[in-house]
């Protein structure tokens, strides 16, 4: 009776370890270690763990890595970005060759009248050619590659901000993974210790080998879910390896949990939300940066239709002969030549380019006006699921847990005294294990609203 007794209270204090959100409390130790008298460890002995955690495979909140250093290393190491990079440094190549001026025209004529009997004629001239940038057409050409630079610039932080959201994801299911094996180890570990009382029983005759056969049954199920909880994890941590550009065999850690995760910079109002990021999100600013591209694409496209001058000057140098019966005469003339040949647009008046430019220009306030709607929709949709996430998490953890968690102590109570099967037991720990899960789900999705709405505001993280 006195064996009874104590495993009914060694089973209670397991219990409210395993399950208690908390650490364990100074008077909660004292009372399990007041009511501890099976498997006592001798003095000195290390106490060896029922369960062999995995958890420090994947979590060090001193020496983890925390989410904003993966996000730099990723903005490091993206092959993507860094083609962006590079589309920025050939626009700033077009600038270059767009400050250049035209080059002159050097022009050299030799002409001989030899060949149709007059050998004594010929011609030397030489000349250049000067085309003038006239409309500001050289600064036209300065203002579009400018622009162009800026706008390859914004389309970067575009590209980040995908790579952003894509490693949120990830990050929130690896912390998603991590709290559901912390669960499922506790569960573990008191199922373990459990079957070892059990085993008592059925070998004095108290308990029928059924009821171990169940909870042995149960053992193992959990065993297979944690294994298929830990591919999960370790599917995740290899994605976060990559975007962070570390290779495989490289350790990660995760620096924090669920229940703790959080990202800066979150404004407390949905009105406050959409002013954020209309001013920041990078589409507005590649919208408005397109629209200004387009605009001195126009500009220069009128500056091109208009007529091109170009200056000239030759100098002549020519030889004529005479036939005269006192001899050959020959008479050398010298000119320099000025001159300007205007070209005039009258066919070709870049009529298809002005209008591809002006639908440019349209096309640009259309997306930036549409980008507007979806920013607007996406802070607001956000903003809603984390206020849903907040509302179960306060049922979840006030009502739902703690009752769930007084249950399974009171059937463990009832079980050890023999008015309950080792089926209700199980059958209410599964419960607990589903609202566990229900309460990791919920962190999930507060978490990944709140990655939403950090994405949809356009801001950075910094470390």
């Amino acid at each position: 009776m006195l064996l009874k007794f104590c495993v009914s209270m060694y089973c209670a204090a397991l219990c409210l370890l395993a399950f208690s959100s908390p650490p364990l409390r100074a008077q909660d130790a004292a009372f399990f270690a007041k009511n501890q008298t099976v498997d006592q460890p001798a003095k000195g002995e290390v106490v060896k763990p029922l369960v062999e955690s995995v958890l420090p495979n994947y979590y060090n909140q001193d020496d983890g890595v925390a989410l904003a250093e993966i996000v730099r290393r990723a903005f490091e190491n993206n092959g993507d970005i860094k083609i962006a990079r590079l589309e920025v440094d050939r626009a700033r190549a077009r600038l270059t060759q767009a400050a250049l001026r035209s080059n002159p025209t050097l022009e050299v004529e030799q002409s001989s009248g030899r060949l149709v009997g007059s050998s004594g004629d010929g011609e030397l001239s030489a000349g250049i050619a000067v085309p003038f940038d006239v409309y500001n057409q050289r600064k036209r050409r300065i203002d579009v590659a400018r622009a162009e630079i800026t706008l390859r610039e914004a389309e970067i932080k575009a590209r980040e901000r995908e790579l952003a959201n894509q490693i949120f994801i990830s990050y929130a299911e690896a912390l998603a993974n991590l709290r559901e094996l912390s669960v499922l180890e506790e569960l573990l570990a008191l199922d373990t210790q459990t079957t070892r009382f059990v085993q008592i029983r059925v070998n004095e005759g108290e308990s029928p080998p059924l009821e171990l056969n169940l909870l042995q049954t149960e053992v193992e199920r959990l065993r297979a879910r944690r294994q298929l909880v830990e591919g999960k994890m370790q599917s995740a941590m290899s994605r976060l390896k990559f975007f962070a550009g570390m290779p495989v065999e490289e350790p990660l850690k995760l620096r924090e949990d669920i229940s703790k995760a959080t990202l800066p910079q979150l404004p407390p109002s949905l009105e406050t939300g959409i002013s954020v990021a209309l001013r920041t999100r990078p589409e507005i600013r590649v919208a408005e940066l397109e629209e200004q591209v387009a605009s001195a694409g126009l500009r220069l496209v009128r500056a091109q239709a208009r007529p091109d001058v170009t200056g000239y000057t030759r100098y002549t140098q020519g030889k004529q002969g005479f036939d005269d019966p006192r001899g050959a005469f020959f008479q050398r003339d010298r000119s320099l030549t000025f001159g300007v040949a205007i070209g005039l647009p009258i066919f070709n008046k870049n009529q298809g380019a002005k209008a591809e430019a002006e639908i440019a220009i349209r096309q640009a306030q259309e997306r930036r006006a549409f980008s507007e709607r979806i920013i607007r929709s996406e802070v607001a949709i956000a903003f809603q699921r984390i206020a849903a996430a907040n509302r179960s998490l306060s049922i979840l953890e006030s009502a739902v847990l703690p009752r769930s968690r007084q249950n399974i102590i009171t059937i463990r109570q009832v079980y050890e005294v023999g008015e309950l099967k080792i089926t209700d037991l199980i059958a209410e720990q599964r419960r607990l294990l589903d609202a566990n899960r229900d309460l990791t789900e919920t962190l999930t999705e507060r978490y990944r609203a709140q990655a939403d709405l950090f994405i949809a505001l356009g801001i950075t993280l910094e470390n």
